[in-house]
């Protein structure tokens, strides 16, 4: 019998922190990030995220950059994203830029696609909220053609077609691990099943058990597209203390106020999930 594989990480939206009663500036925001993915190493932790918004109090507009600075500064723990908002990112760029974190980091790069559940970057980068699947469908099928073929000629109706196209830096055979990122609809979990891609399940609130239906659905559908089983995550808030109680008493006190220097924030683990439910 195979043992299951267990994994933990931490994600950052980047939010905008405080040293006492004082506000840190966007500057020192984003170099006290780069100090918690090294202590999440340090710890022991597996992954760290980084999410992608354009909305004032965050400071993970440039994820990529963020993650590359992050590779510098650690040996181990993966990189990853929280998600990285497709539908409003060129799959080729997107491609140069995680093919050269994966280089530069050595290998650790990885993804979470969305469609977003925040849509200030539609009119941000000149996109129509009317085509928000479509978009999603279109760059999802290119980024994974970037990703499994050698060379690609495709066309569709939001960017120029490329003819026999190849990437530099290349990506390792298949491409980096990309995770299919599901708020609840059963329709991405059938996509993500479709394309053979990892699903991650964005919890954000009430119980996990209550997504037990998407993961078997999940399962289902893989198999019937003839895919190998593929590993199954949960990303959700979590509050990391001694104790129940010492959480409790935290979280009370800390309601309605900004995150402290260092707090944690998001908590993330990724494992395979058994048919029945969510580990």
């Amino acid at each position: 019998m195979t043992a299951t594989t267990f994994q933990l990480g931490l994600n950052s939206f980047g939010e905008v922190a405080t040293d006492g009663d004082r506000p840190l500036s966007d500057a020192e925001t984003v170099r006290l990030l780069i100090e918690e993915a090294k202590l999440a190493e340090a710890v022991g932790l597996d992954v760290f995220s980084v999410g992608e918004h354009y909305r004032p109090g965050h400071n993970d507009s440039a994820t990529p950059v963020l993650l590359a600075a992050i590779a510098t500064a650690t040996e181990r723990i993966r990189l990853g994203t929280s998600v990285t908002v497709l539908s409003t990112n060129d799959p080729v760029r997107l491609y140069h830029e995680f093919s050269t974190l994966d280089a530069v980091s050595n290998g650790r790069a990885q993804l979470v696609l969305g469609r977003a559940s925040a849509t200030e970057s539609f009119p941000l980068f000149g996109y129509d909220l009317a085509d928000y699947e479509e978009l999603f469908e279109e760059k999802l099928d290119l980024f994974m053609r970037l990703q499994r073929e050698e060379t690609v000629t495709w066309s569709g109706k939001f960017r120029p077609p490329l003819v026999e196209q190849q990437l530099h830096p290349r990506m390792p055979p298949g491409g980096i691990p990309t995770w299919m990122g599901v708020g609840g609809s059963p329709n991405s979990v059938v996509r993500a099943a479709r394309y053979g891609l990892p699903l991650m399940l964005a919890i954000i609130g009430g119980r996990p058990q209550r997504f037990a239906g998407h993961v078997e659905l999940y399962h289902r559908t893989l198999e019937q597209f003839g895919h190998a089983g593929q590993p199954v995550a949960q990303h959700s808030l979590g509050l990391i203390a001694d104790s129940d109680e010492e959480a409790d008493l935290v979280a009370l006190l800390a309601a309605g106020r900004r995150r402290p220097r260092g707090g944690a924030r998001v908590l993330q683990a990724d494992s395979r999930a058994l048919p029945g439910g969510s580990r």
